[in-house]
C-alpha cells in the first residue's frame, strides 16, 4: 500500500509519498506560494531520479495537487507508474475540537465537522480543508483520512482541561484546553517505549516538542493527562515568536496604553514575541545562541527563560502523574540544539538525571542522551509525524 501524506498551509503544501509494506519515504516535496506565482521542490527518494525544483503556476490547492501527481508519476521524476499506485492519502488537519479522538476516514459529516472548528483555528483548518477539497478534485474517489493535531489530548480529564472561568463558555461555546502537536507526542513516546524495551502502558513520559512552536505533553500509560499548549497554540512555553503563559492583565494594559485593536494585539502575541520578542535578535536559538556567545545579555536571557519554562513545565508533570520514567527531546530545537538541551538537564538532578555530554552532542538519531545510572532516562527522538499520518490512514482505509 502506497499512502500520499499530505500537510495543507494556506499558501503552502507539503508532502510524502510513503510505501507502507516497508514505510520508506520514496519522496517529498514542498509546494510554497500558492495563489501568488508558484514554486514546486519535489525530491525523489527512491529509483535514483534527479530533484525538480522550479517554478510552477499554481493559482489555487488544486493546480499545487494537480503538479505533485504530475511529478511523482513522470517518467523522469517520478517514482510510481500511475496514480492507480496510491492508494489513500492522509491529510493533518489541525484542529478536532471534541469530536475527534482519534483518526477518520474523511466523509461529508467530516467535512462539516473540521468546518465548525474553523473559529478554533482560523489560520490552519481552513487551509486543511482547502487540501481535501484539491485532493478531491484531483484524485476523486481515492480513500481520504484525516489526522488531527488535537485527538491524542482528548484522552486528559477534566481537571487539566477546563478553564476556571464560567461554567457557560466550555458548554456553549467549547471553551477550553485543546492542546496541539498530538502527533508528534503521540509518535515520540511510542518510539520511546521501544527504546526502553517497555510496554507504553507502564510507562510515565513526558515528551518536549521544541521548535518555533513547542509544547511539552505528560504521557501516563500511553495517554495524554496534561499539555502546555491550550485554546490555542499561543500559550504554555516562550516560543520563536509566541509569549507563552500571559496575565491576562498584561494584554489589557497595553491595548489601552498604546491603542491597539484585540488584532493587533494578538498579532504582537504571535509573531512579535517569545523569544525573538525579549532578544531583539532572532526566533530562530541558531541566531541567539551566536549572539549570546558574543555578549549579547537579551538573547541569553531568552535562552534561560526558555530553558527555565520547560523545565518548570516538565517538573510540573513529574507532579501531576506523581513521577515519571523518561523525557524525550524532539523537533527542531529538542532535536539539533544540545546547548539547550543540556540548560534544561541541568534542573533535573532533583530527579537523578546525569547528562552524557558525548551523546549529547550527537543529532539526527534516536538516542539516550543521560548516563547509564541514571534514575530518570533522558532521549533524543527525532520526530516523524508524517510516518504517523500514514499508519493511521493504513490501519483505517485497510
Amino acid at each position: 500500500m502506497k499512502i500520499l501524506v499530505i500537510n495543507a498551509g494556506s499558501s503552502s503544501l507539503k508532502y510524502q509519498l510513503i510505501d507502507m509494506e516497508t514505510e520508506q519515504v520514496m519522496a517529498k516535496g514542498l509546494c510554497e506560494r500558492i495563489g501568488i506565482d508558484g514554486h514546486l521542490k519535489h525530491t525523489p527518494l527512491v529509483g535514483g531520479k534527479p530533484v525538480f525544483n522550479e517554478d510552477v503556476p499554481m493559482p489555487t490547492h488544486s493546480e499545487a495537487i494537480a503538479a505533485v501527481i504530475e511529478k511523482l508519476t513522470s517518467p523522469e521524476y517520478g517514482v510510481v507508474g500511475s496514480m492507480k499506485e496510491i492508494d489513500a492519502v492522509g491529510h493533518r488537519v489541525v484542529h478536532g475540537g471534541e469530536k475527534f479522538a482519534k483518526s477518520v476516514k474523511i466523509d461529508a459529516d467530516v467535512m462539516a465537522a473540521i468546518e465548525a472548528c474553523i473559529p478554533f483555528a482560523p489560520l490552519h483548518n481552513p487551509a486543511n480543508i482547502t487540501g481535501i477539497k484539491a485532493c478531491r478534485d484531483v484524485m476523486g474517489d481515492v480513500p481520504m483520512v484525516a489526522v488531527f493535531d488535537t485527538a491524542f489530548h482528548q484522552t486528559m480529564p477534566g481537571k487539566a482541561y477546563m478553564y476556571a472561568v464560567p461554567y457557560e463558555y466550555y458548554k456553549n461555546d467549547g471553551i477550553r484546553r485543546y492542546g496541539f502537536h498530538g502527533t508528534s507526542h503521540l509518535y515520540v513516546s511510542g518510539r520511546c517505549a521501544e527504546l526502553m524495551g517497555k510496554p507504553i502502558e507502564e510507562l510515565k513520559l513526558i515528551s518536549c516538542h521544541m521548535g518555533n512552536g513547542s509544547s511539552i505533553c505528560a504521557i501516563d500509560g500511553g495517554k495524554c493527562v496534561d499539555t502546555s499548549m491550550g485554546f490555542t497554540p499561543l500559550v504554555g512555553l516562550p516560543m520563536g515568536t509566541r509569549c507563552g503563559d500571559l496575565d491576562a492583565g498584561v494584554i489589557q494594559f497595553i491595548m489601552k496604553k498604546y491603542g491597539f485593536t484585540i488584532d493587533e494585539m494578538l498579532n504582537i502575541l504571535n509573531k512579535k514575541s517569545g523569544v525573538l520578542g525579549v532578544s531583539g535578535v532572532s526566533s530562530d536559538f541558531r541566531d541567539l545562541s551566536a549572539a549570546a556567545e558574543q555578549g549579547n545579555e537579551r538573547a541569553q536571557l531568552a535562552l534561560d527563560m526558555f530553558a527555565y519554562w520547560v523545565a518548570k513545565v516538565a517538573g510540573s508533570y513529574v507532579a501531576a502523574m506523581n513521577g515519571v520514567d523518561a523525557i524525550i527531546f524532539t523537533a527542531g530545537v529538542g532535536e539539533n540544539d544540545s546547548d539547550t538541551r543540556a540548560a534544561i538537564v541541568k534542573y533535573f538532578g532533583y530527579l537523578g538525571v546525569k547528562l552524557d555530554k558525548e551523546a549529547n552532542s550527537k543529532r539526527g538519531q534516536d538516542i539516550m542522551i543521560s548516563t547509564p545510572d541514571s534514575k530518570v532516562k533522558v532521549f533524543v527522538i527525532p520526530t516523524n509525524e508524517e510516518l504517523v499520518i500514514a499508519r493511521d490512514t493504513k490501519a483505517i482505509v485497510g
